[in-house]
């Protein structure tokens, strides 16, 4: 459920809105326990989103690092490998 939950500081290019809010949605998501709230519940699920989406843009804004900016296609790589290695049979 919550496979769109990325670190998203210190990368380059930075985080796109696109991806904070799929962040966003897939933790409510877990908190919630569930992907799909009923109708009665839209309206309170939609609102924790884009609640989560704006604390997770002023996090990311804020954040100070000294260590240099990393590549996303070359973590993306490392990641690729670490799964293949994890289940290779």
């Amino acid at each position: 459920m919550c496979r769109n939950i990325r670190q998203l500081h210190n990368f380059e290019p930075p985080a796109t809105p696109d991806e904070v809010q799929a962040a966003a949605l897939q933790y409510v998501r877990k908190v919630a326990g569930s992907t799909r709230p009923s109708q009665r519940n839209q309206e309170a699920f939609d609102r924790a989103v884009a609640a989560v989406t704006a604390a997770t843009s002023t996090l990311l804004e804020e954040l100070v690092t000294a260590a240099p900016p990393r590549d996303r296609e070359i973590e993306a790589a490392k990641a690729r490998e670490r799964a293949r290695q994890r289940y290779a049979s």
